[in-house]
């Protein structure tokens, strides 16, 4: 029997039916995807409850020592886990690795750094010496982690790991097309010794438990589509609920007249068409100054050329398939509706049923005009815009002009001038000479997005803190700073200013 033939056999049951999924590479059949109801859901938060109140009296250090042993059994199951993600998702074999990849290197810096982060925290006091006070931090309860199709494992354990080091439970809601990676990972998680309570994977329509998710949680963590993150947020809302929500994304990618064009080039592949393109971090927008436009275009259209596709299960393809019939009806009339419009089709731009019912030609356009829905739409394909700029300040407004703010790039030799450009980008990640990976790979740094592309961050002590609540624990000694000590009010008064200034002047 398969691994996926395994989980599809010990898939949870459900009061909501199944639902079937099929293989994106064939169409054929993949599972029987359990759904859960609003009721199952109720069900699942008062175990969850009962769960976390022991888990978080475990030490950090216990609970670290769990998630390093589920991460070791990761290791062991790479190969199996990589076969689950390109069957349920489409992916190249490379676009797999990387999904696994983020689950690791993030797991394993929350497990490092768990300790420091969550220890407590002493302040100075109102009273230099009279008072003491420290910063405890407690866990939120139970955590719902909302992972995206396109990132299953990478974000589903990246925003999972740390809330069970902060000592909450964590219901995790994967998509029904990608259920089986994260039901592979709650396996794992119970062969570590993971309370089966504390870790639960959820499945069912949105439209059927989405309310009952966010309405049970003490914290949301949520990526997705700027639409949806909307009614997570105004939901959550109601409830004085905090959320983290990365969303959509239209990232632009500037090469400027001095940089290296080759090396601009020979990026794009994985800049723009990684994972098919459904990246919420890879560039849709490309701007190129006009004095080196048609050179570096000559040179994107022949990397993208030689850009091989296919379902094969190792390394041979560069990129895969597209994970749903909607994703494919979308990109393709993305680029039908351009090409309408006057823009030209430099590479690709079709769709390939002879590898497969979803695969979808990498593809790079020009003469896309404002009113081409693609223009300022995040399409989430694997299809790049290209425009021509031609000083410095037209492509900075031109970057900004987008509702999203997630992720840029700039290309140039000149790494004080690309620094410098960098920081009048709005997005919440800038990477100079490189896509996006040198900023998201950085995980003691944060990461999230501006304007629409999202509120919070992951990674960095910040992607572990979201799921904490930070108490304040204050000791006066001898006297209270509201003790008259007998004094008359007006000298007190005279008094606790003459105090207070003279405390404005000590390191605080």
């Amino acid at each position: 029997m398969s691994i996926v033939e395994e989980l599809a056999a010990r898939i949870p049951t459900a009061s909501g039916g199944v639902r079937e999924v099929t293989a994106p590479f064939t169409g054929a059949p993949l599972a029987h995807i359990s759904q859960f109801t609003a009721e199952d859901v109720e069900s699942a938060f008062a175990r969850a409850r009962s769960a976390q109140v022991r888990w978080a009296r475990r030490s950090v250090l216990e609970r670290r020592a769990l998630i390093s042993r589920i991460l070791d059994l990761l290791r062991g199951e790479r190969a199996a886990l990589s076969d689950i993600l390109q069957v349920e998702g489409g992916k190249a074999r490379i676009d797999a690795v990387s999904d696994y990849g983020e689950a690791m290197l993030s797991g394993s810096w929350y497990a490092r750094q768990a300790e420091r982060l969550l220890q407590s925290d002493s302040h100075t006091g109102a009273i230099p010496g009279l008072t003491t006070t420290t910063e405890i931090r407690h866990p939120k309860g139970v955590v719902v982690v909302i992972a995206p199709w396109n990132g299953p494992i990478g974000i589903g354990a990246g925003d999972s790991i740390p809330a069970l080091l902060a000592g909450n439970a964590v219901i995790l809601k994967p998509d029904n097309q990608t259920a089986l990676s994260t039901l592979f990972l709650r396996r794992i998680a119970l062969a570590a010794g993971l309370p089966a309570d504390v870790l639960q994977v959820i499945t069912g329509d949105p439209a059927e438990i989405g309310d009952a998710l966010i309405d049970g949680a003490d914290y949301v963590a949520f990526t997705g589509s700027t639409a949806t993150g909307r009614k997570i947020a105004a939901r959550a809302g109601e409830r004085l609920t905090g959320c983290s929500l990365e969303l959509g994304g239209k990232n632009p990618m500037i090469v400027l007249p001095d940089a290296d064009l080759n090396r601009a080039a020979s990026a794009l592949p994985r800049a723009s068409f990684a994972n098919a393109g459904q990246v919420c971090l890879t560039t849709e927008r490309l701007y190129v100054h006009t004095s080196v436009l048609e050179e570096f275009v000559e040179l994107a259209c022949r990397k993208t050329r030689a850009m091989r596709l296919g379902a094969s299960m190792d390394f041979e393809s560069d990129m895969g398939s597209l994970t749903t019939a909607s994703g494919l009806r979308r990109t393709s009339d993305h680029v039908e509706q351009a090409k309408e419009c006057g823009a030209e089709v430099r590479v690709g731009g079709r769709p390939r049923p002879d590898l497969g019912p979803l695969f979808y030609e990498p593809t790079i356009l020009t003469g896309v005009t404002t009113e081409v829905d693609l223009h300022v739409a995040e399409v989430f394909g694997p299809v790049v815009s290209v425009y021509g700029f031609e000083t410095e300040q037209e492509v900075i407004d031109l970057a900004n002009s987008t509702e999203y703010g997630l992720s840029a790039s700039v290309w140039t030799r000149d790494i004080k001038q690309g620094a410098e450009l960098a920081a009048r980008i709005e997005t919440g990640a800038v990477n100079i000479n490189d896509a996006y990976t040198a900023a998201f790979a950085s995980h003691s740094a944060p990461s999230g997005g501006m304007k629409a592309s999202g509120l919070g961050r992951r990674h960095g002590a910040a992607g572990l803190l979201r799921y904490t609540e930070s108490q304040v624990v204050a000791v006066q000694r001898l006297t209270s700073p509201d003790n008259r000590m007998g004094l008359p009010r007006s000298v007190h008064g005279r008094l606790m200013g003459a105090v207070l200034g003279a405390l404005t002047h000590l390191p605080r």
